[in-house]
């Protein structure tokens, strides 16, 4: 059983409405029934939150020590340059995978970067909301074959 922290970041809070041709239909709430119903199938635990203020994040990241076992998060606009959200994810030494729904890399230039990708395990992107489900079910397995 794996316990794991899912952030979403800002502007998370208006999917299904902001951009539909780039971010799709679903709402946070769809995304986060299709994440609680994956994890149950793992028997793993989540905790979900979303936040449209970095130092929020960043708490929530420093209270998941010492009872999640890994990260998933999306950044959201804050994959591309805060440095702080990438401190605290590498301060607390948890496995982490980072997950889109739109392909980053094919966007604008400025979203090409991620300062966040490095010290993740890994980054799922560009298939919508089945980003996240992709990601958690990485997160899973990595945890398992780790032991976790």
């Amino acid at each position: 059983m794996s316990n794991i922290l899912v952030l979403h970041g800002p502007n998370l809070n208006l999917l299904g409405l902001r951009e539909p041709d780039i971010y799709g239909s679903k709402t946070l709430d769809d995304i986060n029934l299709a994440l609680l119903d994956q994890s149950n199938r793992h028997q793993g635990q989540l905790r979900i939150m979303q936040s449209n203020h970095e130092g929020e994040l960043i708490d929530a990241i420093h209270e998941a020590v010492g009872w999640a076992d890994g990260i998933l998060i999306n950044p959201g606009a804050y994959t591309h340059y805060s440095l702080a959200l990438r401190d605290a994810i590498a301060g607390v030494s948890l496995p982490c995978v980072e997950v889109h729904l739109s392909n980053i890399h094919s966007r604008e230039s400025f979203r090409q970067k991620s300062v966040i990708a490095p010290i993740c395990i890994g980054q799922v992107s560009g298939f919508g909301w089945r980003s996240y489900t992709l990601g958690l079910l990485a997160l899973h397995d990595h945890l398992s074959d780790s032991g976790k």
